[in-house]
């Protein structure tokens, strides 16, 4: 499946042949994606992408999440996607992470207004929420400009490289939100 995003940027299902794209970008960008990023740590040879791919292509029905590449201009320049969907109760969260040279051009905001669309209007998903460390300020901008409401703090809520705790900022929107 692919998800247009604009005239450049698309979300193309992610698939075991993105494997070496999304490792080669974490090998890459170590410190830069660790920060915020507690899987980087343990991404440290190309199985465990594969493996970590194969998880998500491979899923059971019931636990099948859609993850995303985001590509620009048919170029690797990230991943998106939902995690601990809840079915049930018709809510997800998204997570994202952008490779350092694609920053500050609006590409995962837009991702991310895509995103919800086919969250809402597609899925039948009734509340997304977005996680983002207190002090990670890019990420936390994107939530605000889509117009997510803040909801508090997750103290302690991630566990970082190098055994540190960071609070989370919890944002979330409603289908009924415009």
């Amino acid at each position: 499946m692919i998800i247009k995003v604009d005239t450049e940027i698309e979300l193309k299902q992610l698939e075991i042949s993105d494997a070496t794209d999304v490792f080669k970008t974490i090998n890459n960008q170590r410190d830069y994606l660790g920060k915020w990023l507690p899987f980087v740590a343990s991404t440290q040879e190309m199985v465990d992408t594969e493996k970590y791919i194969d998880s998500v292509v491979n899923a059971a029905d019931d636990r099948f999440e859609y993850v995303f590449t985001i590509r620009k201009c048919n170029e690797f320049v990230g991943l998106i996607g939902f995690k601990d969907t809840d079915k049930q109760n018709k809510k997800t969260e998204i997570g994202y992470w952008l490779s350092e040279k694609y920053q500050k051009q609006g590409i995962v905001t837009k991702s991310v207004e895509r995103l919800c669309d086919f969250a809402f209007n597609r899925q039948g998903i009734n509340r997304i929420q977005i996680k983002c460390a207190v002090e990670n300020m890019s990420s936390k901008n994107i939530p605000k400009k889509l117009g997510f409401k803040f909801e508090g703090i997750e103290r302690q809520g991630e566990l970082l490289t190098g055994d540190f705790y960071t609070d989370l900022e919890i944002y979330s929107k409603l289908k009924s939100d415009k």
